[in-house]
């Protein structure tokens, strides 16, 4: 699917059956604002960011605009940090349907996340090369937020009234018990690293490989456990908009989630994202990369300040939604009807299977060559077929 930047472009006239459309449905002026900042410090430079604001849908239409932040921390060298960058997006795109309506687009965006980034990691794969990275992948368009992720960069929402969402699962085995169960399910093994002796230090890690995640793009030395398929979340911000926290684990191996949300609220994006880092650096020190990306989403009528982002008394609530599971207490549950000051959850998928995800509910020929890359790599059973939407297998084979 094509897309493009709007700076540059004239936008021709638009019928004014199209105009009169989007005034009904809401999607006229009454798209927010986007303001972002970001930050970061480098201990060994395999941190990176990506930031694009001003996508289109349509090009030459300024009302289809939509933008993406990305983070990206390396391991182990940076050849998969640059290249799911350089790649990722584009492969997302290009799972969507083209010609499809903005409604339509959006229910399409999770299954092209999830297409886009399995793309990735076998294009990467097929390099040769051995380094592996997280991703997390946000995108924006009015006031609807989808996010994909593998790994540990977190991305957070707050919102008015100091309510943190979590809107990404962190693949870490060492907090993850879903993910040890999936692994050793699988056949891998988990367990800290021995010293002689048998002592056992550090975080848990899937062997072979001795990875601390249990998703990843790349790792192509790692064993196939290690899987590309991210945590899929989408949600509705209310009319008060909100604001996003996407960073590498640098940020979050000092700061709680609240804490990083309660640091910078009133500031502006870019004075946000510096902030962040730099209460992360106080904290723990520069003892990893750091990056720090803050995106602010404004109602129309607020037009240079950041939304209100002043907590209630004795409300801060961490809203943790994990693999589409919901709490069974309300302070962990989102609005499932849009309402002024509460976020509505659209949609969440967090399986590692593709075989049970929601996407494998059409039929197409099955692929040798894809089926084997994933039956080496993900241990994943096709039996012989693949099944999952017709744009989505063109997507993955590079059609």
């Amino acid at each position: 699917m094509a897309f493009a930047a709007s700076e540059g472009n004239l936008s021709p006239a638009l019928p004014l059956a199209t105009l009169i459309g989007r005034e009904l449905r809401g999607d006229g002026t009454e798209r927010p604002h986007v303001r972002y900042g970001h930050s970061g410090f480098a201990k060994r430079g395999e941190d990176y960011f990506l930031v694009k604001p001003d996508c289109l849908r349509v090009p030459g239409d300024p009302s289809s605009s939509f933008s993406v932040f990305a983070v990206f921390d390396g391991h182990n060298g940076v050849s998969a940090a640059v290249f799911s960058k350089e790649k990722l997006l584009e492969h997302v795109m290009s799972a969507v349907p083209e010609g499809i309506s903005r409604e339509d687009w959006l229910q399409a965006l999770p299954r092209a996340l999830v297409a886009g980034f399995v793309k990735t990691d076998i294009d990467f794969q097929r390099k040769g090369e051995t380094s592996g990275t997280t991703a997390t992948l946000v995108v924006v368009d009015g006031f609807t937020v989808t996010v994909a992720s593998v790994g540990d960069s977190r991305c957070i929402l707050d919102t008015q009234g100091g309510e943190v969402s979590l809107l990404t699962v962190d693949h870490r085995l060492e907090e993850n018990a879903e993910e040890r169960e999936r692994v050793t399910a699988s056949g891998g093994e988990v367990s800290r690293l021995n010293l002689c002796g048998g002592q056992e230090v550090g975080p848990l890690r899937c062997w072979p490989g001795g990875l601390c995640l249990s998703r990843s793009i790349g790792d192509t030395d790692v064993g196939e456990f290690i899987v590309p398929i991210p945590h899929v979340k989408q949600v509705k911000l209310p009319n008060t908009g909100g604001r996003l926290i996407i960073a590498s684990d640098g940020i979050w191996d000092a700061l709680s989630s609240e804490s990083a949300a309660q640091a910078c609220r009133g500031l502006r994006a870019e004075l946000a994202a510096k902030l962040v880092v730099k209460q992360a650096l106080k904290t723990s020190g520069l003892k990893d990369d750091t990056t720090c990306v803050v995106v602010d989403i404004i109602p129309s009528d607020h037009c240079s300040t950041p939304p209100a982002l002043s907590p209630k008394k004795n409300q801060n609530k961490l809203k943790h939604l994990i693999f589409g599971k919901r709490s069974h207490s309300s302070v962990g549950k989102l609005s499932k009807s849009a309402s002024l000051g509460s976020v509505e959850e659209i949609f969440e998928e967090g399986s590692a299977m593709l075989e049970e995800s929601w996407m494998f509910q059409s039929w197409c020929p099955g692929n040798s060559i894809l089926c084997s890359h994933f039956l080496h790599w993900h241990n994943l059973f096709f039996h012989g077929i693949a099944i999952f939407p017709l744009y989505y297998f063109d997507a993955l084979v590079g059609k």
